[in-house]
């Protein structure tokens, strides 16, 4: 079944599609000599990608269970490390001759790479044709139409990181927070909340609402990994419950833009408004404990954001009642929403204006407070140009 799947899902590739991402990017510069990746002995390219590819260390969440290409060389002592920013996933594994790679093409959707962990003058990105990532990573709504997706999931692995007969709990804004992060390492206070990271049970487990929650306390507000494992091999001994948490809603906003550009005009109000809902935090989980992470990224996030004339900025965290002082999702600035077919990108906006300016009352709202609606309101007509007034 699955190598009928892997043929069909093969078949649908676009064919001859160039791509227009931060690594096709790279490549040229590469080429031309305007960039460099320098080869080191503990992390190979590791370091200079990052660096290149302006993704912050401070990023680094761990996943320790066996659900990505390279599982063989994952478990709870030997998690997998991923990084990212707004458009681009770099995930590194202890022992692998390979790096991951998934970059967001503003017109491709996301478009998977490796790099290999071989010393050369001149390093070259394989692109991957789909086959061995695809299985997990496609968007079904999108049928028959290829669209790969960005994918976090949850499950309790075993003591090795086995997840043999689960079924994972895809993870986003919604989820109740102790069905979060179950396979992950997570660092970071977050008072009486709890969530499914930093455990693993003596058979892997994906029921969670079953789950009593006493199973789950002696894996809260964790702040300090190295009893678990040996942090010394990674970038930074964290996994920040904020980043993961940033992740979490990236990639789902991200999705539902891919999504939105596969179907085009001819879908707009289908894919346009549960992309106005996710962007807008809509039946989003509550706080109900002030969360704080272990590591800079929090900080580091914070001031990459344009900001209006009053230092307000979409990418202020809250962490008190919400992820967010303002939510709006700051991928409004991405190219790949920028990119959004016309018809779909003016329901966006339509649809965010009526929203925001209290015309639109619907209950699926409520939550929005008026000051909060103004100040959102404000904020993008100042910073967002195409944003109509």
């Amino acid at each position: 079944m699955k190598a009928v799947l892997i043929s069909v899902l093969l078949l649908l590739m676009p064919a001859g599609a160039v791509a227009s991402n931060p690594i096709a990017e790279l490549e040229q510069k590469i080429t031309s000599g305007q960039s460099k990746l320098v080869f080191e002995k503990e992390h190979g390219y590791l370091v200079s990608l990052l660096k290149v590819l302006k993704v912050p260390v401070s990023s680094q969440t761990l996943v320790f269970s066996k659900t990505s290409l390279q599982s063989e060389h994952i478990s709870p002592k030997t998690p997998r490390a991923i990084y990212f920013n707004d458009d681009v996933y770099v995930a590194w594994v202890q022992g692998s001759g390979l790096i991951e790679i998934m970059s967001t093409d503003p017109e491709k959707g996301s478009v998977f790479y490796v790099l290999r962990q071989e010393r050369s003058d001149h390093p070259e990105f394989e692109r991957s044709t789909g086959h061995e990532c695809s299985v997990c990573h496609y968007v079904a709504e999108a049928a028959p139409k290829f669209v790969p997706r960005l994918l976090v999931s949850s499950v309790i692995p075993d003591a090795t990181g086995n997840v043999d007969g689960t079924f994972p709990i895809e993870t986003t804004d919604q989820s109740p927070m102790k069905e979060r992060w179950g396979g992950w390492y997570v660092t970071g206070t977050h008072g009486n909340q709890l969530h499914a990271g930093n455990t693993v049970f003596s058979r892997p487990a994906s029921l969670f609402g079953q789950l009593p929650a006493s199973v789950f306390a002696g894996s809260s507000n964790v702040v300090d990994l190295r009893s678990r494992f040996d942090t010394t091999p990674y970038l930074t001994p964290h996994s920040d419950i904020v980043a993961l948490m940033v992740l979490t809603h990236q990639k789902e906003v991200q999705n539902l833009i891919m999504l939105a550009s596969s179907k085009g005009n001819a879908a707009v109000k289908e894919t346009g408004e549960p992309l106005v809902k996710a962007m807008l935090f809509a039946g989003a989980v509550s706080i109900t404990s002030p969360i704080k992470g272990t590591s800079t990224f929090a900080a580091e996030f914070a001031s990459q954001g344009p900001r209006d004339s009053r230092q307000r900025s979409l990418r202020d965290f809250d962490l008190q009642t919400r992820l967010f002082r303002y939510p709006l999702s700051y991928l409004i600035y991405s190219k790949s929403f920028d990119a959004l077919p016309a018809g779909v990108k003016t329901y966006v906006y339509r649809r965010l204006r009526e929203i925001l300016s209290g015309e639109d009352k619907s209950k699926d709202f409520a939550y929005l407070a008026a000051a909060d609606r103004f100040a959102i309101l404000e904020i993008v007509r100042a910073t967002k140009l195409d944003f109509p007034r």
